[in-house]
């Protein structure tokens, strides 16, 4: 009985241990895979913008060479801007995440009129809304109540939304924009397109940082796969919460909570009460 218990043990133990070599050979791998996509995504990126700086910025400095209208000189410069922002954009997202992942971002909390943080953020999208034919529909409660926040990172949690929204909406799609005010004084806040829409796993792969849905579209369209995973945790920094419910061909809602002053103070007051209490 004892040589029989002896032999289970060390069955069991082997088991064991190439359980967790199966497993550490998957997380290198899967790190691996991580590591090589975020390599391929951002060369893709960081040089799609600085090519188009670096080729026209060339062209203008061969003005003296070969005379340009002033009509190809705004455009070039257009081009330039509009790359450059493009490029700010995705080191702001990397540097935004990975702050985000460390812990160590910080918000500048106060009152906020999460009206004035949603007009602002639509407002910004009406030319681009305009030109792709995309009619933007707004539903904003009266008594949509003030709630606790950092307005700039509101806004970049509306506006990341609202862009990914508008950028996978066909023409002659529509965006519907909902804010309401919740029972506990908070507020919900529904982006509803009716664009190309995600499965479960797409949803998966867009939550995730540098995520690509459909792989086959533009690279310059869809960006660094950062916007969806930054706005959630900018949201869950306020409190609040990010949902997403989708189809494809169906389009996709995201829904936003964010919680009323009472439930803030009162979480801050417990969080304080467990402090000195631990510390007793």
């Amino acid at each position: 009985m004892s040589e029989y218990a002896s032999l289970l043990s060390d069955a069991v133990l082997r088991h064991r241990a190439r359980v967790a070599e199966h497993s550490a050979r998957i997380e290198t791998e899967l790190a691996s895979k991580v590591k090589s996509e975020f390599i391929a995504n951002m060369s893709h990126e960081l040089k799609t913008p600085l090519n188009t700086v670096i080729g026209f910025s060339k062209l203008l400095t061969q003005h003296q060479e070969r005379r340009l209208p002033d009509k190809e000189i705004v455009e070039y410069a257009t081009l330039i801007h509009d790359a450059a922002g493009h490029l700010l954009s995705v080191i702001n997202d990397i540097l935004d995440i990975s702050k985000l992942q460390s812990g160590k971002y910080a918000i500048d909390s106060r009152e906020i009129d999460l009206r004035d943080i949603l007009a602002d953020s639509i407002n910004a999208f009406h030319h681009q809304s305009r030109v792709g034919d995309i009619d933007v529909d707004v539903v904003i409660a009266a008594d949509l109540p003030m709630i606790r926040g950092d307005a700039v990172k509101l806004k970049q949690i509306f506006t990341n939304v609202l862009s990914n929204a508008i950028k996978f909406t066909p023409a002659d799609g529509t965006v519907a924009v909902k804010a309401q005010r919740t029972a506990d004084h908070g507020a919900i806040v529904s982006i509803r397109d009716s664009g190309v829409g995600m499965s479960p796993d797409d949803i998966d792969v867009a939550m995730a940082p540098f995520g690509q849905v459909d792989g086959g579209r533009s690279r310059w369209r869809e960006g660094a796969g950062l916007g969806l995973p930054i706005a959630k945790a900018l949201v869950e920094l306020h409190g609040g919460a990010l949902y997403i419910a989708s189809q494809q061909n169906e389009g996709t809602e995201v829904v936003i909570t964010f919680p009323g002053r009472d439930t803030v103070a009162t979480s801050s007051a417990a969080m304080m009460h467990d402090a000195r209490n631990s510390a007793a």
